[in-house]
């Protein structure tokens, strides 16, 4: 197994991906500051971090101007995802701190809402996870992203948060976000947990400096709706379909709002639930794909859709197997 391992490394460690090499130094290799200063700079320069970045704005968005979400998966809510997963920094490229501070001028309301659309009722869970989540990864330490984050927790336990039909509240629900416990207009008012995993991974991300007590119940709240099935069965309320999704089985590079058990195996992992014997069998599935060389399989792709590609289906992919080293990592 051992010997699998080291495969699976030297793999990702090719100088030749330039990206993935990169993020496989700080995740799991935890390169001395100077090889890792070199390869974060390198990937800024000359990896698919570059690649994004020279689509850029000189005014801080992608695509369109202003609350951009569409077109899929170019616009500029996608591509500070992306950038976010592929380990772009503030402090190594200026445009990045101004797509970030584009993004919440143009995306963020006064109450902390992410939207597609700039107003509350365009907010929903798995933008308001991910973009949260992106922000603190990018290095972004704008006081608006602590307000995103009170809203985000409000929204997950219902503390202050008016139902759809007070319209006259400042703080309510609405037509998507339409209740507690990351229930979801799109999965017919039901808890959804697409939305909830990109919300629990912002969480996970959050400094603990910075969980207040708030946060910390809705934590709580999150851990115990992922658990409330076993994550390897993802049977969770699924809206207008009588089971669940098959993609959420597909492990895949980049992740936006199709979730897979990978990464609720993530969110669980970073906050100390790596041991529950409830996530046994979700670790089982993610050890049992790996092949002989300790590769894991591309099975869910976004080719096409996006400002690069990644891989191909079916093929061992180097974004996927460092996904799942990293949650196997958190977990010896």
């Amino acid at each position: 197994m051992e010997n699998t391992l080291n495969n699976a490394l030297d793999w990702l460690l090719e100088p030749g991906d330039i990206g993935v090499r990169y993020l496989a130094l700080r995740d799991l290799v935890k390169a001395d500051s100077k090889e890792l200063a070199a390869a974060k700079k390198a990937a800024h320069k000359e990896g698919p971090i570059a690649v994004i970045l020279d689509k850029i704005d000189k005014e801080g968005f992608w695509v369109k101007p202003g609350a951009s979400y569409l077109p899929k998966y170019t616009s500029s809510v996608w591509s500070i995802i992306l950038l976010a997963q592929l380990g772009a920094s503030v402090e190594i490229d200026k445009r990045i701190g101004n797509a970030c501070t584009y993004m919440l001028d143009h995306n963020l309301t006064k109450y902390g809402h992410f939207t597609i659309n700039g107003q509350p009722s365009g907010t929903v869970d798995c933008i308001q996870g991910n973009l949260c989540a992106s922000l603190l990864d990018l290095g972004c330490r704008d006081a608006r992203l602590d307000k995103a984050f009170e809203w985000m927790a409000r929204s997950v336990t219902g503390e202050g948060v008016a139902r759809v039909t007070d319209k006259k509240a400042s703080l309510r629900y609405y037509a998507y976000k339409c209740g507690p416990v990351f229930a979801c207009g799109a999965n017919d008012k039901k808890s959804c947990a697409w939305g909830a995993v990109p919300v629990m991974l912002s969480f996970s991300k959050l400094p603990a400096g910075k969980r207040t007590p708030l946060i910390e119940r809705a934590i709580k709240t999150g851990v115990n709706f992922l658990f409330s099935t076993d994550p390897a069965k993802a049977d969770y309320p699924s809206g207008y379909s009588q089971k669940p999704s098959g993609n959420w089985w597909k492990f895949g590079f980049p992740n936006y709002y199709v979730a897979d058990i990978l990464q609720i195996a993530d969110v669980l992992v970073r906050l100390g639930h790596g041991k529950d014997p409830r996530l046994a069998n979700t670790l089982k599935i993610i050890r049992d794909k790996r092949d002989s060389r300790g590769r894991w399989p591309m099975e869910y792709s976004y080719t096409g859709k996006t400002w690069l590609d990644f891989g191909f289906i079916k093929q061992p992919n180097k974004w996927v197997t460092l996904r799942a080293l990293r949650v196997l990592d958190m977990v010896k």
